[in-house]
């Protein structure tokens, strides 16, 4: 019923399962933690009738409310409880690890649930149901569809990871080297990892060539994520630290390297999630990198860019020109056409099924390895990320061109 995460493997497991247990058998930092696999899962729904479910007109929304509506299972509480307490019962991250989620073939970033800072078994059971109900929430039913087809509800299957959590000091996003020659890409800020996942501020960058060498640029990182007991509290970065550096080159340099034993173990370029706690910096997730970002080029560099061009950091490959649609929040959703450009102070997981419509995206904040990022390069659409104030220095309805290999946004 409970696998220790060290002995997970991808086809019981999940690939984010898999893929932390294959690290932490090759020695690699990462938190302890155990995994509840997919057995548990489809036992726990076995005489739901899913199939049922999903035929009728809500069909995913009733089975979501079915799973949400059983109780877990008495004996997966008590074998829950008993990992937690071998564990020492400290907070604990609750991660999905569906199979479909962090394959060769596509990232699923934010499609499924996945929770911070849980503590106690009560918290912990909630957490696996609400992981196991995103089976059929309606981003992760956009997310599975394959073109115009149907979504498939029944098949998907959900383990979960739970970790020892982190408070992290510093956390960050790293892109192994895709091929000979090219720089590990590095993402860091204060605080814990869904701000420079989420995007939600714009975190320092960090090139780290073949010799060790390191290339940065420092960001104005404004905000912080951190624990408060069973909380998750953003705060305010105070003026001397938001310009600070998150991380020394020699902390670079370590990851770096980290990122190089993992790419050869897993087979290939990683994109990988790390924190620093208590001075240590520790592997949080590793997965195939599904679509590389743009490399900086010598336009990007130089200063004979076109003249009144709005700048930001180059998230995803190619230019396009559309209608820039100001999105501030989901209150703005139904505004967004077909072809138009999303202008947004940021994207999280519910704003994916936005991204498959729009021709490109423009955010305010955030780096080349945050979420907005991942998800338009899987889509093959032009991203610009970190644009200050975008969403007030664009009119809604101009017609704009967003070079997402330059990163410059231009009104036509």
């Amino acid at each position: 019923m409970i696998v220790p995460l060290k002995e997970a493997a991808a086809d019981t497991c999940g690939g984010k399962g898999g893929a932390l247990g294959a690290l932490i058998r090759a020695g690699l930092p990462v938190p302890d933690g155990f995994v509840l696999p997919f057995a548990a899962y489809l036992a726990a729904v076995r005489d739901l009738d899913l199939g049922r479910h999903t035929a009728e007109p809500d069909g995913l929304a009733a089975a979501r409310r079915a799973i949400e509506g059983r109780p877990v299972h008495a004996g997966v509480v008590e074998a829950l409880a008993r990992a937690l307490a071998e564990l020492g019962d400290p907070p604990v991250a609750v991660r999905s690890s569906a199979a479909d989620e962090d394959t060769g073939l596509t990232s699923a970033a934010g499609r499924y649930e996945s929770f911070l800072a849980v503590r106690g078994i009560g918290g912990v059971t909630e957490a696996v149901r609400a992981c196991w109900a995103s089976l059929f929430s309606p981003r992760a039913a956009v997310g599975r569809r394959s073109g115009d087809g149907p979504v498939t509800a029944v098949d998907p299957m959900m383990a979960v990871v739970v970790q020892r959590h982190l408070d992290a000091e510093v956390s960050g996003v790293m892109f192994t080297p895709g091929g000979p020659g090219e720089p590990t890409g590095i993402e860091a800020s204060w605080g814990l990892g869904p701000s420079v996942v989420g995007g939600t501020v714009t975190p320092d960058s960090y090139r780290v060539a073949g010799d060790g060498s390191v290339e940065r640029t420092v960001a104005d990182k404004r905000t912080r994520l951190d624990r408060e007991g069973a909380r998750l509290v953003l705060r305010d970065v105070p003026d001397g630290v938001r310009g600070r550096a998150a991380i020394d080159d020699a902390t670079a340099a370590l990851l770096a390297g980290l990122g190089a034993e993992i790419a050869a173990l897993r087979g290939g370029p990683q994109d990988v999630e790390w924190a620093v706690a208590d001075g240590r910096v520790w592997i949080l997730q590793a997965r195939p990198i599904t679509a590389a970002p743009p490399l900086p080029d010598a336009f990007t560099r130089a200063t004979d860019r076109p003249a009144g061009a709005l700048i930001g950091t180059p998230g995803s490959r190619g230019a396009v020109t559309g209608t820039a649609r100001i999105v501030r929040g989901p209150g703005d959703f139904a505004r967004v056409l077909p072809g138009d450009v999303l202008v947004c102070p940021f994207t999280d997981p519910a704003w994916t099924p936005l991204l498959r419509m729009a021709a490109g995206v423009v955010t305010e904040t955030g780096g080349v390895l945050s979420h907005a990022a991942i998800v338009a390069r899987e889509h093959a659409i032009p991203a610009v990320l970190g644009v200050p104030d975008v969403t007030g220095r664009l009119r809604d309805g101009t017609l704009i061109t967003v070079d997402g290999t330059a990163g410059t946004v231009t009104t036509a």
